[in-house]
């Protein structure tokens, strides 16, 4: 089941008990102004431009971080480099997105894990960058998540949506998952790009679709 939800993040997880979710896998605002604007295009593509929101000026709380290690069993946290002031957690689980770009770009990403095990690294080809979102990330890298740190039968919890695309990797390895997006346009698009995959996906395998209160997705 794949719970889209439009509303704020502090407001739902302060109505949810203990340990709620068996995994939370979240990518926050890092507070340094990836929030739009004209980005550069790719080998002759040209610019694009998405709409400047300004929801990148200031990163999460930290109380933000508590309410997040305390309705989940683990957390990765994308972006934690930028943020580890804020939380208090020591790990050997970091993970590295290697978006084999080159250039003037990122060569990748971080995240922090709470599980006890080593640096773990992942190689993808940034391609969806700025599509729906401008921090946009791909379904494969969510797979890749899923398949390595969740188990059959767990709870997905995902705080700042963005462009929805942990939501098709939950639906297409049948994990629960509840998302949430604050932005009236992110939501409305990741919702459309997953109601397109799903309708897609469900010309080779049907699955049940159901409608939640908290969400309008079917």
């Amino acid at each position: 089941m794949i719970n889209m939800m439009h509303c704020g993040c502090m407001e739902y997880m302060a109505t949810l008990p203990d340990r709620a979710f068996d995994l939370a896998i979240v990518d926050p605002p890092y507070g340094i102004g990836e929030d739009g604007g004209v980005f550069r295009g790719r080998k002759g593509q040209g610019h694009r431009v998405l709409e400047k929101k300004n929801w990148d000026k200031e990163r999460p709380t930290k109380e933000y971080f508590q309410e997040l290690k305390r309705v989940s069993k683990n957390q990765i946290i994308w972006g934690a480099n930028h943020l580890c002031d804020l939380f208090t957690a020591n790990s050997q689980g970091w993970i590295y997105w290697d978006k084999m770009m080159g250039g003037d770009f990122s060569d990748g990403e971080l995240a922090f894990s709470s599980f006890d095990t080593a640096l773990r690294s992942f190689k993808f080809c940034n391609k969806y960058h700025g599509k729906i979102h401008p921090t946009e990330k791909p379904p494969e890298l969510y797979k890749w998540l899923l398949s390595r740190y969740a188990k059959p039968g767990d709870r997905i919890l995902d705080t700042h949506g963005g462009s929805g695309s942990i939501c098709i990797a939950c639906h297409d390895l049948g994990y629960d998952l509840t998302w949430m997006e604050l932005d009236a346009d992110y939501y409305n698009a990741a919702v459309k790009r997953y109601k397109d995959h799903a309708a897609q996906a469900t010309l080779f395998n049907p699955v049940e679709l159901t409608k939640e209160t908290q969400g309008d997705l079917f």
